[in-house]
């Protein structure tokens, strides 16, 4: 692949893929004004006899995981084509953030016509250079026709809104697919073009729209996680996808279970890392604005209950008691570096929190400070002349002024000069 004539004959052997079962599932943010007209529940998707609906779905996840992933979700079946592309089915999934209170992500389900290379599909989708065609995603298929009345597609505004779907691939190879994607039958070792191949299906880009560097497949293929011998799957910034390793003898086969599971339980895992990415990176937004605007300890107040309601929510490593879904979103986690991104919210909260404690107990010292350079002379003053019995007015007056001069002196003193300037900082912090 170091060379150009190979590498581009790499690509073209990507482009020209074809498995025997293609489907890929496009995310992408929306927002959701009202509850849809659709089915509760997430799309339930049959395979022999089995559907994988909310409740089988439910058993498999801890249960603030199958509240965040099965409440607030609804599903419908379609049928809309565009080209060689068809919608099986569409699915909502509300993800309120405080910014957008009404944040959803739409799912659309979607087959390849048999016989149609994939890739350039995904590299369309991803307006990639050369690839010569529009974007798949559009007419019928347009998410805006596709939702029109039931939410709103428009692009969300913010420092790390997405540029483009999240797309979740599947394909099972046929036979003519070995460098590609095969074992070898005696020997059990995997095509040394698996893992390249895999990652064009999951970044939605040939080898000549990223060029791997060969020092860098080592690390690819770390990435690459195995759920069995018969297929891998890889989860990056852009996509995910699933590959089988051995071919595909229709239905009944092995595939059938494999391709639920790709589009039901392991997508669910993906759908809990990209909530809990829009709210760490909201979150990192409005911690980087903490300081603009007044009220400093409301809106410091405000980010921590965020905070707390998150946790409780949505941040979840271990979704389930068996290990795929927890390993997808642990990939998932770990591509947008997620663990890492909230541990520094958390430890940038607790630093807000201890200025504004801090500068709370200055005020409250300030205040008691205050109260003591005023009260002292004025209470001195007053208990004399109780001591001996005067009560003329103005020698109550003359008592007042003299209490007042002392204050004004006192003020004057490092102590007091150290009172006022506590007052001051904290009020200027404060506004």
């Amino acid at each position: 692949m170091a060379d150009d004539g190979g590498r581009e004959a790499v690509a073209r052997a990507h482009s020209a893929a074809v498995g025997t079962r293609q489907r890929f599932s496009a995310v992408l943010p929306v927002a959701l004004a009202a509850d849809p007209p659709w089915a509760a529940g997430p799309l339930p998707y049959p395979n022999a006899g089995r559907t994988a609906d909310a409740a089988r779905r439910r058993g498999l996840f801890t249960p603030a995981a199958g509240r965040a992933l099965y409440e607030g979700r609804w599903h419908t079946w379609g049928s809309a084509a565009e080209g060689p592309l068809r919608l099986e089915g569409m699915e909502l999934l509300r993800v309120p953030t405080a910014r957008a209170p009404y944040g959803a992500l739409a799912v659309l389900h979607l087959a390849v016509a048999p016989g149609t290379p994939l890739l350039p599909l995904l590299r369309a989708i991803s307006h990639r250079r050369q690839v010569g065609r529009g974007d798949p995603l559009g007419g019928a298929l347009a998410p805006g026709e596709l939702l029109r009345g039931v939410a709103d597609t428009a692009a969300p505004a913010g420092p790390f809104a997405p540029t483009g779907p999240y797309t979740v691939v599947f394909v099972a190879p046929g036979a003519d697919l070995g460098a590609l994607a095969l074992r070898d039958p005696a020997s059990g070792e995997l095509a040394p073009g698996a893992d390249v191949f895999l990652r064009s299906l999951a970044s939605r880009s040939s080898p000549q729209d990223l060029p791997l560097a060969p020092e860098a497949l080592p690390q690819l293929r770390a990435q690459v996680w195995r759920i069995s011998t018969d297929w891998s799957a890889l989860v990056l910034r852009q996509g995910a996808a699933f590959l089988g390793h051995r071919p595909d003898t229709g239905p009944g086969d092995f595939y059938d279970w494999a391709e639920q599971s790709s589009r039901t339980v392991y997508l669910d895992a993906l759908l809990l890392g990209i909530a809990q990415r829009l709210h760490i990176d909201e979150l990192t937004d409005d911690l980087s604005a903490v300081f603009e605007g007044p009220g400093l300890a409301r809106r410091v107040a405000d980010l921590e209950q965020r905070i707390a309601r998150f946790r409780s929510t949505y941040w979840r490593q271990h979704l389930a008691a068996h290990g795929p879904a927890n390993d997808l979103l642990v990939a998932y986690q770990a591509t947008h570096r997620l663990p890492e991104r909230f541990a520094q919210v958390l430890a940038e909260a607790a630093d807000h929190a201890r200025l504004v404690q801090t500068q709370e107990s200055q005020q409250i010292a300030g205040a008691l400070g205050v109260l003591t350079v005023l009260g002292l002379p004025l209470g001195t003053a007053l208990s004399v002349l109780q001591v001996l019995g005067d009560s003329d007015p103005w020698h109550l007056v003359g008592a007042l002024a003299a209490a007042f001069a002392a204050t004004g002196a006192a003020l004057t003193t490092r102590y007091g000069r150290l009172v006022l300037s506590s007052l001051r900082a904290g009020g200027v912090r404060r506004r």
